[in-house]
């Protein structure tokens, strides 16, 4: 089989390991596998569905690739969460479009291509409740040292504001073992990092098992060897539990890092949101895993300019966020999403005004970052190798504060040669508002030896 594959993946981590599955299936199938869409005869468009920013990228970027039908390309398919939600729309607007994929469908990729292949349009949705498929082989495109590792896939918790319940289902945890085995496998190929995903890590297990079984999986992944950091994105506040706090505080293969999406702090927007807990159990968390996890970087995201909300209100967030000094805060408008309790709000915000008060949030959070950047100027950190960088001549990673592609880069000088994938140790000497910069201390090499 001659028929070469593109990919161009959109949206969240999750995604993103949806688009590996896929491409682990078609190379299984004997599909090749091309990074230049110009040399595809096939392109496949995994696009995201969640705001209306992202619907926007998502169809730019279908049409983009749709260019290309114009050379080499035979099929254009379109596949995710905008797949999911807009299926007879994608057909009915973008005529270009070959075939469309549900999030439920993605492990049926190579049948689809097949069938398009034969003039055949397939059309697949509906099906995100099904089981989360195990066992699947994939192609990891995070480098040679990370990986996410995603254990569930949906959502139950129904926050008013977002469409992820209806784009990828009920929360579907999958099997320890499964995921274990999946761990083990990238550890063998190499990778040395996990970034363990869900829609809702801290709810795992409880769908499948009947109780909260985070703990007890990151205390597996721990045993793996070969891996030398395990960092956990999208932790609920509600759900971290002691035993939870005790994992981060005694494991050390589990990096001190949450990300722990808030939204908000004032009791009355959370209850518009249908967020659980208030403020007060919000500041006493925080300072709990302050106290219990020396050396913790906390992310988080909030929400500016939910329908409904005073200027008070705006004001007890500006307050929080001062008061709780994040490490990692972004900070974003409330987006109306069509289907969604939260658009059928009364006392909608001007979009202006939503824009204004993210900015403010963003602009605290700015002074914020900076200091905690200079603070780090003289220590040691330990650094995961991600490349060189020929513009500064010096090679760059990650601390254990920094998740890939949204957090700080740290520049550092090296005399000796330094591997991608290696760990090594970086004094810090200078920091910008992003990016840090320091010169190498200790090889991992060096330090085994």
């Amino acid at each position: 089989m001659d028929i070469k594959i593109g990919f161009v993946s959109l949206g969240c981590p999750k995604n993103l390991v949806d688009t590996e599955v896929m491409l682990g299936i078609l190379g299984n199938n004997g599909y090749e596998l091309v990074s230049n869409p110009e040399d595809a005869d096939v392109i496949v468009v995994n696009t995201c569905g969640f705001i209306d920013a992202a619907k926007t990228e998502s169809i730019e970027t279908i049409l983009e690739m749709a260019q290309y039908k114009n050379n080499k390309c035979k099929l254009l398919i379109a596949s995710g969460c905008l797949a999911e939600r807009y299926h007879d729309d994608i057909l009915e607007e973008l005529p270009e479009v070959d075939a469309v994929v549900g999030t439920g469908d993605y492990i049926k990729i190579a049948e689809v291509i097949k069938s398009a292949l034969k003039g055949e349009k397939p059309v697949l949705y509906g099906n995100m409740n099904m089981p989360e498929p195990e066992g699947q082989p994939r192609v990891v495109s995070t480098g040679n040292s990370s990986a996410y590792l995603k254990i569930a896939d949906g959502c139950d918790n129904r926050c008013t504001y977002c469409i992820i319940p209806k784009l990828r289902g009920k929360y579907r945890s999958r099997h320890i073992e499964d995921i274990v085995s999946e761990a083990e496998s990238l550890a063998k190929d190499g990778i040395r990092e996990l970034i363990v995903i869900a829609q809702d890590t801290t709810r795992y297990g409880m769908d499948l098992y009947g109780e909260y079984l985070l703990p007890e999986l990151l205390q597996k992944l721990c045993k793996i060897e070969g891996i030398h950091w395990i960092r956990v994105h999208y932790l609920y506040p509600e759900v971290i539990t002691d035993e939870l706090i005790s994992v981060f505080k005694n494991e050390d293969k589990i990096v001190k890092y949450m990300d722990i999406p808030i939204q908000h702090c004032n009791d009355e927007v959370l209850k518009r949101m249908g967020r659980h807990g208030n403020k007060e159990q919000l500041y006493s968390l925080i300072n709990k895993l302050r106290k219990e996890i020396p050396g913790l970087v906390i992310r988080t995201t909030v929400i500016a300019g939910f329908p409904g909300e005073t200027e008070e209100q705006f004001g007890e967030l500006l307050q929080f966020v001062k008061d709780m000094k994040f490490e990692r805060l972004g900070a974003f408008a409330y987006s109306q999403e069509e289907d969604t309790p939260a658009a059928k709000l009364p006392e909608q915000i001007k979009q202006d005004v939503k824009d204004d008060r993210a900015a403010q949030i963003l602009e605290i959070q700015s002074e914020i970052s900076k200091n905690h950047q200079h603070s780090l100027l003289g220590k040691q950190l330990e650094v995961l190798v991600e490349g060189y960088d020929m513009d500064n001549l010096m090679y760059f990673g990650r601390s254990y504060a920094d998740s890939i592609d949204i957090d700080t880069t740290v520049y550092f000088a090296a005399e000796d040669e330094v591997i991608s994938g290696s760990f090594v140790t970086v004094e810090i000497l200078d920091a910008d508002d992003y990016d840090l910069t320091g010169k190498l201390v200790l090889n991992e090499s060096e330090e085994s030896n």
